[in-house]
């Protein structure tokens, strides 16, 4: 016996089609989200580069070329060997923590602390972290002052919170716990029955890391330094603070030229920093993205 088909049913696909009406109605859903978006951040990005591409006064070439030549080249270059050496300590650390929590099965409470601690050590930062380390680590600092006291001169010997040495040390503070919860989910991925396997096939612990351990983690590794790298290349409070806005970092010298504190025709030259500083870091994320997933793949 034929079954006939229902009236008004004209599908002639999957039964789960959607109407047209139902796509738009999603797609309205989104309109605030993608204004929001058109507003605070394409335009912006827009007019920023825009105004980058001019010249400046007295200057017979854009903005962006001139952003990368004579002292302001040096900003660049001293803001990524400080980000780059506060990275790569903050990674080094970070993974020698993690990988020495990982083994700490109990007392539990341990690790669930240093994660907590981590936590909120990765989003610490600006003014309360800068007053804290100057309380610290200042001329006056309490730490300075025991050390001198127990024949230790940090002073003496150079060390000054507001120079290279001083912010890459703060930078640690919120470097390595950043590292930590980057690296946990990759170590935690590390089974057990791995090493066993490496172990009854005759592997010392130190050819199971260069064999089996560091090329799994390795994409993390490498990622979590991209991380840091971005995560200090683009902080501005704290170095700010500590400097009283001396240093020569490239977010400080942006704010001087965006506030008209320099020379007069010259202010373009802070949208320019911004744009490059920009391109740095669209870089350094999607290299970040594409090893994360690299990562991610043997973890599934």
């Amino acid at each position: 016996m034929p079954v006939l088909p229902l009236t008004g049913d004209h599908r002639t696909g999957s039964p789960l089609r959607r109407t047209p009406r139902l796509a738009l109605s999603e797609t309205i859903g989104l309109l605030p989200f993608f204004t929001l978006v058109a507003v605070f951040l394409a335009w912006p990005t827009f007019t920023l580069f825009r105004m980058a591409f001019e010249r400046t006064e007295n200057s017979e070439v854009p903005a962006m070329r001139e952003a990368i030549t004579g002292t302001y080249l040096d900003s660049f270059v001293y803001t990524m060997k400080l980000s780059a050496l506060s990275a790569l300590l903050g990674a080094v650390i970070g993974a020698i923590l993690t990988a020495a929590v990982v083994r700490i099965e109990h007392p539990r409470w341990i690790r669930k602390a240093v994660s907590s601690f981590s936590g909120v050590a990765a989003n610490l930062g600006g003014i309360p972290l800068a007053f804290a380390f100057l309380a610290a680590l200042g001329t006056q600092g309490l730490v300075t002052k025991l050390l001198d006291w127990g024949g230790i001169d940090l002073i003496g010997a150079g060390f000054i919170i507001s120079n290279f040495a001083g912010i890459t040390v703060v930078y640690l503070y919120f470097q390595i716990p950043l590292m930590f919860l980057v690296l946990l989910p990759s170590f935690e991925g590390l089974r057990p029955v791995w090493r066993e396997a490496a172990v009854n096939l005759g592997a010392t612990p130190l050819r199971y890391w260069r064999h089996v351990g560091f090329p799994l983690l390795s994409p993390a590794l490498l990622g979590g330094f991209l991380l840091l790298f971005a995560n200090a290349f683009s902080a501005y409070a704290t170095a700010y603070a500590l400097s009283s806005g001396g240093a020569k970092l490239i977010p400080v010298q942006i704010r001087f030229f965006l506030q008209g504190n320099t020379i007069t025709g010259k202010s373009n030259l802070g949208y320019a920093m911004a744009a490059w500083m920009i391109i740095i870091m669209i870089i350094t994320m999607g290299a970040y993205l594409v090893l994360r997933r690299r990562a991610e793949r043997w973890q599934r």
